[in-house]
């Protein structure tokens, strides 16, 4: 009989529910050995893993081995192994070294072939994910009242970039679902320590009790806490950050979704439902729902279609290193409130919202030149919910702009004015966003200037930039700016 393979990102029943054979997951610890990962994202992905093979007890085989290939040769059965599409090239590859059979993917909304066909008929108009949300919300029924869109309108992006509440430490709504620990999590730890005291491996950050599920039955109940008692208040603050708020509305279920505990058309039916009920707004369930239906499977689909050496473009020849004190999630290194305390969170938790990743992490490495393939790795290392098809698309084509525009029609990075705006950090930093030169020239106005200056050939004729590299040739300092920036270069601000 045939064993069926279960990675450890694929834990939900969808994975497992329609084989009856013999099942197998593998907890290689050569990964870890590899590779300086978050310490909450191993303890988080080695509690799923292990929960799962309580949960389907003598169904399944457990086996602790340095890599997966002689895991797989030693149990794997007569009939042959099969695998459910895994989410990485370096895994494909693996399994089809392997002799497996490869099963259609699962856990996301449209199918490989659906965004292939799609992605042909473009006709040489590039990709665009607001086209792709539209179409996966019409072939899936989502938000429509008569074919047309509920409320009126696709998008309700114009409502859900509200900045914070002025004078709030705090958005004020309930607090996330936390899960409580159990003796699985304890002998994850355990086992952690002992390959830390041993030597046999290292992480970044730290392992505080763990705040993400790990389980179906923690992955439900994280949701529908989310939908009854955040989802409202989640669209006009989507892009907002606050320092004493670390998860303002955000529902915090990409990590359970991306470990496979929950089927992204199951999370928007139920946000779906709350608005339907008149629990929730429809700007507020559509930006949630563009979220999981629309980037999540658009990023996802990215990966593939874009091929593995997508991960190496660098069309801006940005090759600078990560330097060390960012690496480690130092934030203590920089006197840049939005860096420090950024670090300082994806230190404690592995985690930040999508506007820290790209708008204080992401904007200041592709300021600063670092090379992308170094920023995708420690994106992917650092985050809880972090896996190369997650990070390749969203450091290469978005945050770092590395793949000359396929992607996305502009890079993302500002000046300190957006983080002004956006966030209470700037009232506690000793720089100034409004100053670009001097001991107060905020890090990240000057670093925006400086990017365009060194790349003003590359984007002057982009429409989308043309008027921002138009604003070089009227600042009176320029010259004193790109001095300044050349000689901090990879020093903290």
């Amino acid at each position: 009989m045939t064993t069926r393979w279960l990675f450890g990102d694929q834990l939900g029943p969808h994975f497992a529910a329609d084989h009856r054979g013999p099942l197998l997951m593998v907890e290689s610890t050569g990964v870890f050995r590899r590779r300086r990962f978050h310490r909450a994202k191993a303890h988080l992905v080695l509690s799923a893993m292990r929960h799962r093979a309580a949960e389907l007890g003598d169904r399944l085989t457990y086996v602790q081995a340095e890599t997966y290939a002689e895991a797989v040769r030693e149990h794997g059965s007569d009939g042959g192994v099969e695998v459910v599409h895994p989410t990485s090239y370096a895994a494909l590859g693996l399994v089809e070294r392997l002799g497996c059979t490869v099963l259609p993917p699962r856990g996301f909304a449209t199918a490989r072939e659906d965004f292939e066909r799609w992605a042909d008929g473009r006709r040489g108009k590039g990709l665009l994910m607001e086209d792709f949300y539209r179409r996966a919300r019409q072939a899936h029924g989502v938000l429509l009242d008569g074919g047309e869109p509920a409320g009126g309108q696709w998008n309700f992006d114009h409502d859900n970039r509200e900045p914070p509440p002025k004078g709030a430490d705090t958005l004020g709504v309930t607090e996330p679902w936390w899960p409580t620990e159990d003796d699985i999590d304890a002998q994850v730890r355990e086992d952690l320590d002992r390959w830390e005291r041993d030597g046999e491996v290292s992480f970044i950050g730290r392992d505080g009790p763990r705040i993400f599920p790990a389980t179906r039955r923690e992955a439900l109940a994280a949701l529908d806490h989310f939908v009854e008692h955040r989802l409202p208040d989640f669209g006009a603050y989507e892009d907002a950050i606050l320092e004493g708020d670390p998860w303002m509305a955000h529902s915090l279920v990409s990590a359970p979704m991306n470990l496979g505990l929950l089927d992204p058309l199951e999370v928007v039916e139920r946000a779906e439902e709350a608005y339907r009920s008149g629990a929730a707004p429809i700007a507020s369930v559509e930006g949630f729902v563009r979220q999981v239906i629309g980037w999540r499977d658009y990023v996802w689909h990215v990966y593939w279609h874009m091929g593995d050496g997508y991960r190496r473009e660098n069309s801006l020849a940005a090759r600078e290193r990560i330097p060390k004190w960012f690496a480690e999630l130092d934030g203590a290194a920089t006197d840049a409130r939005c860096l420090s305390h950024t670090l300082d969170q994806v230190a404690e938790h592995g985690w930040v919202h999508h506007i820290p990743r790209l708008m204080v992490l992401g904007s200041y490495a592709l300021q600063r030149g670092w090379a992308p393939t170094q920023v995708t790795d420690w994106f992917h290392r650092a985050f809880v919910d972090g896996y190369d098809w997650v990070m390749v698309p969203n450091v290469v084509g978005m945050s770092q702009h590395a793949d000359g525009g396929r992607m996305m029609t502009k890079p993302y990075t500002s000046g300190g004015a957006y983080i002004d705006k956006m966030s209470d950090h700037c009232g506690s930093c000793r720089f100034d966003p409004k100053v670009r030169v001097g001991d107060d020239a905020c890090p990240f106005t000057a670093g925006y200037w400086w990017f365009l200056d060194r790349h003003r050939e590359t984007f002057e004729g982009n429409h989308r930039m043309s008027r921002a590299v138009t604003g070089l040739d009227r600042l009176k300092d320029l010259d004193g700016l790109v001095a300044q920036e050349d000689a901090r270069g990879n020093r903290a601000p």
